[in-house]
């Protein structure tokens, strides 16, 4: 494996970071006691102009076409601005993505186009129940044949994006006698489609400027048209999407940990205690090393992950093992960071609470990590001679 970024990939990195910089980072704060999304929807507009909504996406469909790597390394430096557009960022690629390798051509050419352009500002992705999370199998919300249509009732919660989705990618359950995992179908919703009810937005304790709200299928009715892949293949198509998932929480977390080490460095040259600029203690000194060395080692592993998707190569223990490191690493820079600024860093006037609480959620969603130790502990035992 060849470590350095290709041209192309480093001037998406380039192009990915500037932006942050210049259009992210100076509004984030803002962002994150509002109520107002429409600064959110300008800025994901903005990076769909940029192609960041199809970044793994073919150009037939209107993507860059740029690969798993590049996707990776813009995610990571939208992230270290505001955790909460790159959110959007990622499920909205990984809604394309899914979309391509599953969808007939009428429905990839239907769809993607919108996402990467910009015209849907978001795609949305309807796997989670209240009663399935971390077992999605374990799935209750059901789409039942009606003639040429199926008819969906149930709920799905945590969707990101929930309110401004174009297209929703749902799982429903559509043969209820089957084996566990293998009776569920996918389908292409569109918003707005009647019986398709955006519920209440979850207050949550990071992550502010992205919504995340419940969805309500009350007898909502789409043709058979709209299932995506084969009747009762669904459960596949979403294990295997979310694999892929995996790479860009993982690749957000690095983010937020990055910029809560650099914030926090940054501020050790500038404190003076007992006589001196605090970052000569050697306590500060080693935690800015071990923080720097988990996410050093946590891009590494994400590079690995990425580029064996990009590839054609197996890659769900590296995914997982990348999003397991990376979302914990990110969350004990967090608080090393914190500590590091004493007091300062518990207010708002430092940024560092905003990516302590940004970066807490990642080791839940996509999986949370104690999901991903069983899936990397599972490969390795499959894979014993």
């Amino acid at each position: 494996m060849f470590l350095d970024l290709t041209e192309e990939q480093k001037l998406i990195q380039d192009t990915a970071r500037d932006f942050a910089k210049a259009e992210l980072e100076p509004m984030a704060a803002e962002l994150d006691q509002s109520d107002d999304r429409t600064p959110l929807m300008i800025n994901l507009k903005k990076l769909a102009e940029l192609g960041f909504m199809g970044l793994n996406v073919k150009e037939q469909y209107g993507g860059t076409e740029a690969g798993v790597v590049a996707f990776s390394v813009a995610i990571t430096e939208i992230a270290r601005a505001c955790a909460s557009t790159a959110v959007t960022l990622s499920v909205n690629n990984m809604v394309c993505e899914v979309i391509q390798a599953v969808g007939n051509e009428e429905q990839k050419m239907a769809y993607i186009p919108k996402i990467c352009s910009g015209e849907y500002a978001a795609g949305g992705f309807g796997l989670t129940e209240s009663g399935a999370g971390s077992d999605p199998s374990g799935m209750s919300t059901q789409a039942v044949k009606d003639g040429d249509d199926y008819i969906l009732n149930g709920s799905k919660i945590f969707i990101t994006s929930a309110p401004y989705a174009g297209v929703f990618v749902v799982w429903a359950v559509t043969d209820k006698d089957a084996p566990k995992g293998k009776g569920i179908s996918c389908f292409l919703i569109e918003g707005g489609t009647p019986g398709l009810i955006i519920g209440k937005e979850e207050h949550k304790m990071g992550q502010h400027a992205s919504a995340t709200n419940e969805l309500i299928f009350d007898n909502c009715r789409v043709p058979a048209s709209a299932m995506m892949g084969r009747l009762n293949d669904g459960f596949r198509i979403a294990v295997a999407e979310l694999t892929g998932g995996r790479i860009g929480i993982g690749s957000l977390a690095l983010g937020v940990g990055l910029a809560a080490m650099d914030c926090a460095t940054r501020y050790s040259t500038e404190r003076v205690q007992f006589g001196q600029k605090i970052s000569n203690f050697q306590a500060l000194q080693w935690m800015m090393a071990d923080g720097y060395t988990e996410l050093e080692a946590s891009r590494l592993l994400l590079m690995s992950a990425a580029w064996r998707k990009e590839n054609g190569k197996g890659f769900a223990k590296e995914a997982s093992m990348a999003k397991l490191f990376a979302t914990e690493s990110a969350n004990r820079a967090c608080y090393s960071a914190m500590q590091m600024l004493g007091g300062y860093g518990y207010t708002r006037d430092y940024p560092i609470e905003r990516y302590t609480r940004d970066a807490r959620i990642t080791s839940i969603y996509e999986g949370t990590s104690e999901i991903q130790r069983l899936i990397i502990a599972r490969e390795i035992l499959r894979n014993l001679t």
